[in-house]
């Protein structure tokens, strides 16, 4: 059975929405799957998990929300080399930018991204909560 670990932060709610819905298709794939928020999970732990669904908001000026998950996601990036990943988050404006950047980071550490991103604007709505759904079965 694999392992796969959901570390997210979230500011308003909508993230923690993706990250449960993320975890959630986990589970019906019959994985076993842990839920961090970004504050529990460190560069330590990341060998302990088969996978892992990396969630953060955009921020500012489309950027990875900076006193948590940033400096968390920095420390795991050396680790990331050949680790099969997936990316989700929600934002208030912008294209997507955030997404991007992130992607085009974990591409240069190694990651093996395991399916499309999924982003969504403000809460999500059942399309983006399918989408999340289909990104945690991929992980599993």
């Amino acid at each position: 059975m694999k392992n796969i670990a959901v570390v997210y932060w979230s500011g308003t709610g909508n993230t923690e929405a993706m990250a449960q819905a993320v975890a959630d298709g986990v589970k019906e794939k019959g994985a076993q799957v842990t839920l961090l928020t970004a504050s529990a999970f460190d560069a330590s732990m990341v060998d302990q998990f088969d996978a892992i669904a990396f969630g953060c908001p955009s921020m500012g000026a489309e950027q990875l929300e900076e006193s948590e998950f940033e400096p968390m996601f920095t420390a795991c990036e050396s680790k990331l080399n050949g680790k099969t990943i997936a990316l989700f988050g929600s934002y208030g404006w912008g294209d997507g930018e955030w997404m991007r950047n992130w992607e085009e980071t974990c591409a240069a550490a190694g990651a093996v991204l395991a399916c499309e991103s999924v982003i969504c604007n403000e809460a999500p709505d059942d399309e983006a909560v399918l989408a999340c759904n289909a990104l945690g079965a991929a992980l599993a």
